[in-house]
């Protein structure tokens, strides 16, 4: 007798601002189908190609189901079985031994591996916290322009996702919604089929930009120069909604000066683009009522990109698009959901808290930090670290530097994984985490505003445990007491949230829990009149908050810091500048291994201006050197003209172990950091070509 198929509801864990509800098949406890659920608004029953298949990524046959001790030199991958016993004890015996001595010696590193908020940093946080371990600033993604909303907005907030659909104008910026925002897309595709215009700002004509009805290709990190050059349009021909500007702005005046200084003119110049683009544009955007600009990561990551966030998001407000609820702004919309992030992760337990505050190390600079321990930069050794939730070997920058790091015989290393990535190769205890459709959690999104319960569909493949049950049972074995580490998933998760708050509208978590997704409630046209969240409750063109900290208090545009601008010398030696945009079948690194989506993706490629190619006598199919300073590494040669002259584009991310020369983008990416938020400058890169 066949057993009965079961279906159950999870959410799509990964990095992605479409926060999808998916529908699960299960036969005999194996997930035989992963498919976007139809009763979600925002997932509309669509997952993208990477999550459709992610029932092949749970019961992958290289998954980890056992806990694995090295037994090999670090880097060659080389394990043995342990049991679960063995494997906190020899945990839990190191770290005591390490954090005796100096607490500060354990750090921890994670990012977006899941973004739940219970496998994310509840547990894992609160054991830190109680150890008094070194705290990581998670800032290798998105910190930059969370910082640039924050000193505008006051926080990650913006316009509702579903009302880009009733836009007359969309500019997508600094995004490729086609491959990152599925669901965005199709908003934007149903506002195109109602006469809006589209418009993408990126230096790559990527697969969205080609769907657009105008492409302007301008050079990497010079966004911010342009946004000031479409403000000065509005502010000389008058396309301003003085009422709003009045009522609901800080610093018109000191924004104006500013603009002055960035005529059409300069910025054409400084940007790569005809004047025309910029003063066209600009008429059209202050023209237009129901103006809407998705913004999105891509462009913070440069020196420049809190500045250039600042400068974009003060568009709104100066042509009044607030106003309507197709108008005005996205980058995220995380800032929307009540989270309660002290209750969620207990800062309260690190010892003498709140006025001992452990040393925090920058995840971008993990590469310098484990290479040059004890200085005044860096403060005391780290002796230990606990990787999850991430994969830095091949995504951290400066990738040289970083494995370097990882190779260190004095650094005991604890991995949590599903797989034996770059990293996983370095762990001394490399234990077998589940998946999403294995355990429980709670999700926010930053594209749209509904809060989500994931419930395990299969049991643990293995093995494998929750990180929430791997962190305490580490923590077991050392003794450690608070009951605050003992906490159920679900206990964690209720009180996570501020339910006081009025956007849940007088639900609770058994209301939440039951439905599987609750709606926040919020104004459809959220800042029409006013309210944000900085101190002054007004979108903030001068912050006083920056001033305080010794920065411009007005946006403006850096160079980058690799650029003709802004390193003369290193741009003569290396003269193109080389972006690593998503590819389309990754996700990061956490799809590489999926033997579908890897074929389909191909293998690692550069994309090179024919301009370009013909200089360096490169041609199409050319296996190439991509090098600088950092490092190098090789690929395979596509010339188009996608990339814009001066302008090398190597979709990413790979596992180094995967890619056929053994090295990935971040070979050549380097370790500065951005002008607000400490985040990572990927795209800020100066390189060199030449054909192998």
């Amino acid at each position: 007798m066949n057993a009965p198929t079961e279906f159950a509801r999870a959410v799509c864990p990964h990095d992605c601002p479409d926060t999808c509800a998916m529908r699960v098949t299960v036969e005999k406890g194996r997930a035989i189908k992963v498919a976007g659920d139809p009763d979600h608004p925002p997932t509309q029953g669509v997952l993208c190609t990477k999550v459709s298949r992610y029932a092949e990524r749970v019961h992958h046959p290289k998954r980890l189901t056992t806990p694995l001790k090295r037994v090999g030199r670090k880097g060659e991958g080389s394990f043995e079985p342990i049991s679960w016993d063995e494997a906190f004890t020899f945990a839990a015996s190191r770290l005591t031994e390490i954090t005796s001595r100096e607490p500060q010696a354990l750090l921890p590193y994670s990012y977006a591996g899941t973004m739940g908020l219970v496998q994310g940093d509840s547990i894992a946080q609160r054991f830190f916290h109680q150890l008094g371990a070194s705290r990581l600033d998670r800032t290798i993604c998105a910190a930059a322009g969370a910082a640039g909303l924050k000193y505008t907005y006051g926080a990650s907030i913006g316009m509702l996702t579903e009302f880009f659909e009733e836009s007359e104008l969309i500019l997508i910026w600094g995004a490729n919604p086609i491959a990152s925002n599925l669901h965005f897309w199709t908003r934007v595709q149903e506002a195109k089929r109602r006469g809006a215009r589209l418009v993408a700002i990126d230096p790559y004509r990527s697969l969205t930009a080609e769907k657009c009805h105008q492409h302007i290709a301008l050079r990497p990190g010079t966004d911010g120069a342009f946004a000031l050059g479409m403000i000065h349009v509005l502010i000389v021909e008058d396309l301003l909604d003085h009422a709003y500007i009045a009522g609901h702005t800080l610093g018109f005046d000191e924004l104006k000066a500013r603009a002055m200084t960035y005529p059409p003119s300069r910025v054409a110049h400084i940007c790569g683009v005809e004047e025309r683009e910029i003063v066209d544009l600009a008429r059209l955007y202050g023209k237009t009522r129901k103006a809407a600009i998705r913004l999105n990561y891509g462009m913070q990551r440069v020196r420049g990109g809190g500045n250039a966030t600042r400068a974009i998001a003060c568009l709104p407000s100066l042509s009044g698009a607030w106003r309507d609820r197709a108008g005005g702004l996205l980058m995220s919309s995380s800032g929307w959901a009540p989270v309660d992030a002290h209750a969620l992760q207990r800062p309260d337990l690190i010892p003498g808290w709140p006025a001992n505050q452990p040393r925090v190390v920058n995840m971008n600079a993990i590469g310098d930090a484990l290479l040059h321990p004890g200085n005044d930069v860096f403060g005391p050794k780290i002796e230990a670290l606990i990787v999850y939730n991430s994969n830095p070997v091949a995504v951290a920058p400066d990738s040289e530097c970083v494995a370097a790091g990882f190779a260190r015989e004095d650094l005991f290393t604890i991995v949590l994984e599903h797989f034996q990535t770059d990293t996983a190769d370095y762990a001394d205890l490399l234990l077998p985490a589940t998946t999403q459709l294995e355990h429980f959690d709670l999700h926010k999104s930053y594209g749209h505003t509904h809060v989500m319960v994931n419930q395990p569909a299969i049991p643990p493949v293995g093995e494998a445990l929750p990180n929430t049950e791997i962190f305490r049972g580490i923590a077991r074995k050392m003794g450690l007491q608070e009951p605050a580490l003992y906490e159920s998933d679900e206990e964690v998760a209720r009180t996570a949230l501020r339910w006081s708050d009025p956007a849940f509208d007088g639900a609770d978590w058994d209301a939440l829990k039951q439905a599987g997704w609750i709606k926040l409630k919020l104004p459809d046209a959220p800042f029409a009149n006013g309210g944000f969240r900085t101190p002054s409750g007004k979108c903030e063109f001068v912050s006083a908050r920056l001033a305080a900290e010794g920065a411009d208090p007005v946006p403006d545009y850096l160079p980058p810091h690799e650029s003709t601008d802004g390193a003369p010398e290193l741009a003569a030696r290396y003269p193109l500048a080389m972006i690593s945009p998503p590819a389309r079948n990754f996700l990061n690194s956490s799809f590489v291994n999926v033997e579908s989506l890897r074929a389909t993706e191909g293998e690692p490629h550069l994309d090179m201006h024919p301009g370009d190619a013909a200089l360096r006598n490169i041609g199409e199919g050319d296996i190439v050197r991509v090098y600088n300073d950092r490092g190098s590494m090789q690929v395979r040669a596509r010339v188009t003209d996608r990339a814009r002259r001066g302008v090398v584009v190597g979709l990413s991310i790979w596992w180094k172990k995967l890619a056929p020369d053994g090295r990935n983008a971040n070979q050549v990416t380097s370790q500065a950091l951005t002008d607000l938020g400490g985040s990572a400058t990927f795209y800020d890169c100066l390189v060199e070509v030449e054909r192998v």
